[in-house]
C-alpha cells in the first residue's frame, strides 16, 4: 500500500503534526523534536485529523509549511484542505466550543508527573501520582466528592441499606459503556453489568501478585476470608458468598458485620471496576493497559516519556447544566523527575497545572500574579518506621530515644519553608472533629531525655550503637533534604552517626515491605476520610503469616494483640464517638510502643494556569479532571 507522508511544522505554540495518510494513521509528536516520541496508535479518520490538526492553539497567520509526496497529491489534497482550512481559516480557533452555563469545550490539559508509575491497575496503585493517572480511566460504584469529600453516586445511580446494616443493594446505571479496546470482541466496548462488579470485587479477594487491596475487603465481606486463604494455598476457590448479580444491574454486597465506612471503602481505587476481559486479553500487561469507564481514555503511553488519554465520547457523566463530560479533549501526561524543571515548564505555559513545589521555588506562593495558587493541609502523615526485629530498634528505648532527638517544628520551618505542620500526637492528622487526640501523648522534643533513654538501653552518647541506616525514596517534596536533617540532630543531640541510602521509589518501597531497610521514610495520605485509615497502617492483622511474604500495609510488621483488639472493635461498631475511642486507645497504645516516629503532615500546593476552571484541591489529594474547562478569554481566544 503506497504512503504518503504529510509534516505541518508551525511557528508559535502550534504543534508538529505526522499523519501517514495511505495507512491512514496518526502519530503526535511535541515541541521542536523533528523526530516522533510516540507510537502509532489508531487508525485516523477525516474528522480525527480536524480534531488534531486545530490543538492545541494553533492561530490565524500561523505559518505551516507542508510537504508531499507529488505522486500522492491528489489523494491527499482533501485531507491538506482541512489542515489549512483548520489553522487558518477564523481568528477563532475551531476547537473551542461554548457549553451551556458559560463554560467552554476543548483543550488538552498537560500535566507532569515526576514520580514513577509501578501500576495503573485498581488493584495495584499503591502511588498518589499513580491514583491521579488511574483516576480519569476508572470509577467505582461511588465516589467522593472532590469538594467536600462526600459520597457521592457514580456508577450505581442509587442504594439501599437493609435494617441489619449488613445488605447493600446497588443499582447500575443502564447507559454505562467500557472504553473501546482490543480486548473486546470487534474492538467495541460493552455495557458494564452486575456481573463486572462482582468480578472486580472476587480478583480484590484473590490472592495475586496485581493485588495489593485484599485488605479492603478482609473481615468485612462476607466470605471474603475464605475465598483470600484458598486462593494463597492454591486450592480450588469457593467465591466470595457476600458478592450477588441479582440480576443485570443489581449488585448485592453481604458484610459479615455492620461497617459503618462501607460506602468510603467502595470510593477507594481498589474497588474501581475493570472487565474481565481486561486481564484475560493482557495478563500481567493489564498493568500498563487501562480500561475502565471514566470520563478518559487510554491513547498512548510509553513508560517514562509520555501519556495520553483522549475524550471517551460515550461517557455517560454529565454536569448540572446537562453538560457531557468530559470538556476537554485529552490529557497528556510527561514524566520530568526534576521538579525545578517541571517549574519551569510550568511557567512557560507548558504545563496546565503541577501539584508540589521544589523547596527552591516556595517564594513565588507570596507573589503569584501570573497563575492560580491552591493550598489545603493535607490530611496524611509523614513517618519514619522501624524494624523492630532487629538491633538496635528491637528495644523500645532507642525508638522513643531516636523520636524525641527529632526537632519537628525545625523540620516544617526551616528545611519544608513552612509548607507542612509539626505532628503533635500520633499518626492520625488533625481535621477530625470527633477524635479526642488530646487522649494521644503530646510528641515532645526532648534531647536530655532522649539521651538518658540511649543510656538506659547500654549506648551512652551511642556507644556500641549498631551502624544506622535510614532509607528514603529518591522523589518527593524535600525527603532528602530532611533525612539530612535529621541526620544532624541525631549526631548532635545523641551521638549518633546515621548513613542515608537514597534510593529509586520502586526499589526503595520493596525493600521496606520485605523487612530489608531498618529505619525507613515512609508516607500515607488518606484513602477515605477517616481515622481508622492511618491506624490500620499498624493493624497485626495485615502482616502475611510468611515472613519472607511482602508486607504493604502494615510495613513495619508491628503486632500487638491488645491494639488488634481495639482496632477490630471500632471497625464493628457503629456509634461514631465509640468508634473514635476505640481507634484513640489503640494509636495510644501504639505511640507508647513506637513502631514509627511521626515527623509532619504536607501542606498541598497546585499551581494552575489562569485559564484552568473548576479543578478543585482536596485533603485527599484526589484529582478529577472530567468537570475541569479552559476559560478561552483567559487564553486570548475569544
Amino acid at each position: 500500500m503506497h504512503q504518503a507522508m504529510l509534516r505541518a511544522r508551525a511557528t508559535g505554540r502550534c504543534r508538529s503534526l505526522c499523519v501517514l495518510v495511505g495507512r491512514r494513521q496518526a502519530l503526535f509528536m511535541r515541541g521542536p523534536k523533528s523526530t516522533p516520541t510516540g507510537t502509532l496508535v489508531e487508525p485516523i479518520t477525516n474528522a480525527m485529523l480536524m480534531r488534531i490538526v486545530r490543538g492545541p492553539e494553533p492561530r490565524c497567520g500561523t505559518r505551516i509549511l507542508l510537504t508531499v509526496a507529488p505522486h500522492s497529491l491528489m489523494r491527499c489534497a482533501p485531507l491538506l484542505l482541512i489542515a489549512l482550512l483548520c489553522a487558518c481559516s477564523s481568528p477563532e480557533p475551531a476547537r473551542v466550543r461554548q457549553a451551556e452555563g458559560g463554560k467552554y469545550y476543548g483543550g488538552v490539559f498537560n500535566m507532569n508527573e515526576s514520580g514513577d508509575l509501578g501500576s495503573l491497575f485498581p488493584l495495584g496503585l499503591t502511588r498518589s501520582a499513580e491514583h491521579r493517572v488511574a483516576a480519569q480511566v476508572y470509577e467505582g460504584l461511588v465516589r467522593f466528592d472532590p469538594q467536600d469529600l462526600t459520597i457521592q453516586p457514580s456508577l450505581a445511580g442509587s442504594w439501599s441499606i437493609d435494617e441489619t446494616q449488613t445488605v447493600y443493594t446497588f443499582q447500575l446505571r443502564p447507559e454505562v459503556r467500557f472504553h473501546d479496546d482490543t480486548c473486546f470482541a470487534n474492538g467495541v466496548g460493552r455495557t458494564l453489568t452486575a456481573s463486572d462488579v462482582v468480578e472486580s470485587f472476587t480478583a480484590l479477594c484473590t490472592h495475586d501478585p496485581m493485588n495489593q487491596m485484599f485488605w479492603l475487603f478482609q473481615d468485612k465481606v462476607l466470605g471474603a476470608n475464605s475465598h483470600y486463604a484458598a486462593t494463597l494455598a492454591g486450592e480450588p476457590p469457593p467465591g466470595v458468598k457476600g458478592l450477588e448479580a441479582i440480576d443485570p444491574l443489581t449488585v448485592r454486597i453481604t458484610l459479615v458485620s455492620p461497617y459503618p465506612n462501607f460506602l468510603q471503602t467502595l470510593a477507594h481505587h481498589g474497588c474501581w471496576i475493570h472487565p474481565k476481559e481486561l486481564v484475560q486479553h493482557y495478563g500481567d500487561a493489564a498493568m500498563w493497559h487501562p480500561v475502565g469507564t471514566g470520563p478518559f481514555q487510554l491513547k498512548q503511553f510509553t513508560r517514562g516519556e509520555v501519556l495520553v488519554l483522549e475524550r471517551f465520547h460515550h461517557y455517560w457523566g454529565q454536569d448540572e447544566h446537562g453538560n457531557p463530560y468530559p470538556f476537554l479533549d485529552a490529557i497528556r501526561c510527561t514524566f520530568e523527575k526534576d521538579k525545578l524543571r517541571e517549574f519551569d515548564e510550568f511557567t512557560r505555559g507548558n504545563l496546565s497545572a503541577i501539584t508540589g513545589l521544589p523547596l527552591e521555588r516556595t517564594g513565588v506562593l507570596g507573589d503569584a500574579t501570573n497563575f492560580q495558587v491552591q493550598t489545603t493541609s493535607a490530611l496524611d502523615i509523614q513517618f519514619y518506621g522501624f524494624n523492630a526485629r532487629k538491633p538496635p530498634f528491637n528495644d523500645v528505648r532507642v525508638r522513643r530515644a531516636f523520636s524525641m532527638a527529632i526537632d519537628r517544628k525545625s523540620l516544617v520551618d526551616t528545611v519544608l519553608s513552612g509548607l507542612g505542620f509539626p505532628a503533635q500526637h500520633g499518626i492520625v492528622p488533625p481535621g477530625f472533629a470527633d477524635y479526642p487526640y488530646d487522649s494521644i501523648p503530646t510528641l515532645v522534643y526532648d534531647p536530655t531525655r532522649a539521651k538518658q533513654l540511649l543510656l538506659e538501653a547500654g549506648y551512652p552518647n551511642g556507644t556500641g550503637l549498631p551502624a544506622v541506616y535510614l532509607q528514603v525514596s529518591s522523589e518527593g517534596f524535600g525527603y532528602i533534604k530532611v533525612a539530612g536533617a535529621v541526620q544532624e540532630m541525631l549526631a548532635r543531640n545523641l551521638g549518633v552517626r546515621v548513613a542515608t541510602t537514597v534510593l529509586p521509589t520502586d526499589q526503595h518501597f520493596e525493600r521496606v515491605e520485605f523487612s530489608k531497610a531498618q529505619l525507613w521514610r515512609e508516607g500515607w495520605i488518606v484513602d477515605h476520610p477517616d481515622p481508622e485509615n492511618f491506624l490500620a497502617l499498624l493493624y497485626g492483622a495485615s502482616v502475611p503469616a510468611d515472613t519472607s511474604a511482602p508486607s504493604y500495609l502494615n510495613s513495619t510488621r508491628y503486632s500487638n494483640q491488645a491494639y488488634d483488639r481495639l482496632f477490630a472493635q471500632a471497625l464493628r461498631t457503629s456509634n461514631r464517638s465509640e468508634r473514635m475511642a476505640f481507634l484513640a486507645r489503640a494509636e495510644r497504645l501504639a505511640m507508647e510502643d513506637m513502631p514509627v516516629t511521626p515527623l509532619y503532615h504536607e501542606r498541598l500546593v497546585r499551581l494552575l494556569q489562569p485559564w484552568v476552571r473548576d479543578l478543585p484541591l482536596n485533603g485527599m489529594d484526589h484529582t478529577d479532571l472530567r468537570g475541569v474547562w479552559f476559560d478561552p478569554a483567559q487564553r486570548g481566544e475569544r
